[in-house]
């Protein structure tokens, strides 16, 4: 530069080449000091929706109603006395239901359990679950099908004893109780357990097993005889009074059914039962049906005449010789 050149414009280049010194060092800095941004954070994925599972409905507990009615058949109230029923109505716990002389009574429980009240028997609901339903026979003969044996135990106990019979699946089986402690289960199809007295049975189809009073315990299945009535003792044919007396003998466990009125025989299977006929002809027949479904009949007619004998005295004061 000339030697004349003011000393500020000497000084210019260096204060330029300053300033872009100062100026290009944060610019190092970004581009070449900075540490690297960390990289992006991947992308979570995105979960499908959850499908809605609905909550399965709880089970209900066995429902029992009477389909079938035929006579008279009573349940009794809350009240405690007894009120005439038809087919339609609904037991729950702690209800009984009884049929009279001549009367007959079906109950079905939803679909998985029919049961079938001969005459001149008594039922007692004790208890009905998802699971099990308990039944207690008060007296004469129930027969208890088991229709679908699903999980669902059918449990009937006998009033007057420990005995207890139990079905889990598809079959058939009756109970007789007489109401003192003489019990008989058979079973018509499949099988069930009879148990009392600590002792259990198993008792198949075809098959019966007696507990008595003061036994040792359901005794061991057997066949059930062909010949029900083993003794039957008919009064004379011609009767002056309208009553007779008709003893017999059957098979322990059998109903045995007289002119119409049921009666289930005692431990040794010895019966007597007072019937009332009426003036003229009378036929009197004597039924027994066993745990398994057979039968046995008998009958037989009698004349009765109550009437006083009607005798023809001549009066002394008609004769010829007028003395």
């Amino acid at each position: 530069m000339p030697e004349n050149t003011p000393p500020f414009r000497r000084q210019l280049p260096f204060i330029l080449g300053l300033v872009l010194i100062l100026a290009a060092l944060p610019l190092g800095y970004y581009f070449f000091l900075r540490e690297a941004p960390p990289p992006p954070a991947p992308a979570e994925p995105v979960k499908p929706p959850e499908p809605v599972v609905e909550a399965p409905e709880p089970a209900k507990p066995v429902r029992l109603e009477i389909t079938q009615v035929s006579g008279t058949v009573e349940v009794k109230t809350k009240e405690g006395t007894w009120k005439a029923v038809d087919r339609g109505t609904s037991l729950s716990s702690a209800d009984a239901v009884r049929t009279l002389s001549g009367s007959y009574a079906v109950i079905i429980g939803s679909e998985s359990v029919q049961i079938e009240m001969d005459p001149g028997t008594e039922v007692t609901v004790e208890e009905l679950t998802t699971s099990v339903s308990r039944l207690l026979l008060n007296k004469g003969m129930a027969t208890t099908t088991v229709l679908t044996g699903k999980g669902h135990t059918i449990e009937f106990k006998a009033a007057g004893s420990d005995a207890a019979a139990t079905a889990t699946e598809q079959g058939t089986f009756t109970m007789s109780n007489d109401g003192a402690g003489t019990v008989a289960v058979g079973a018509r199809s499949g099988q069930v357990e009879f148990r009392g007295n600590n002792r259990v049975v198993i008792v198949r189809a075809g098959y019966q097993s007696v507990l008595r009073p003061g036994g040792e315990g359901p005794s061991a299945p057997t066949q059930v005889p062909t010949s029900l009535l083993r003794k039957l003792q008919w009064p004379g044919r011609q009767q002056n009074k309208d009553k007779i007396v008709i003893k017999g003998e059957a098979e322990p466990g059998t109903r045995v059914e007289i002119a119409g009125e049921s009666l289930i025989p005692g431990k040794d299977g010895t019966f007597e039962k007072t019937i009332r006929l009426k003036e003229g002809e009378n036929e009197v027949k004597v039924r027994a049906v066993s745990v398994v479904g057979t039968q046995q009949e008998d009958q037989r007619k009698f004349s009765v005449d109550t009437r006083p004998p009607v005798t023809n005295i001549p009066s002394p004061w008609k004769n010829s010789g007028g003395q």
